[in-house]
């Protein structure tokens, strides 16, 4: 079993920056794929961004391409989301994933781990 517990979200103005944290424990043996998603009140989640186990791969959606930054520290078990260049829309509650693969994984029905989410709210 693994446990993600999201951190790091809180309140900003639009045009700020927040960094998410997500920390696993548990079964930390594993090689884990990460990703980060989010879902706004009435809307389906969406995917966000995703790293490769050895960081070798990221993806990002094309509302977050060139604001939002993934990266991983597997010594701290821990996850990242830089999110910069925040806009409104950003507005969610954002979760992290893991599944037990050592590829990319974007679709949030394959990922078996999730942790319980953080409320990020941008001001415009």
């Amino acid at each position: 079993q693994v446990q993600l517990v999201e951190s790091g979200g809180g309140l900003v103005q639009a045009g700020g920056s927040l960094r998410l944290s997500c920390a696993v424990s548990g079964r930390t043996d594993s090689r884990y794929a990460m990703g980060w998603f989010r879902q706004a009140p009435g809307k389906e989640r969406e995917f966000v961004a995703a790293i490769t186990w050895s960081s070798s791969g990221t993806f990002y959606a094309d509302s977050v391409k060139g604001r939002f930054t993934i990266s991983r520290d597997n010594a701290k078990n821990t996850v990242y989301l830089q999110m910069d260049s925040l806009k409104a829309e950003d507005t969610a509650v954002y979760y992290c994933a893991a599944k037990g693969t050592v590829v990319l994984v974007t679709n949030h029905r394959v990922y078996t781990y999730w942790g319980q989410g953080t409320q990020v709210t941008v001001s415009s």
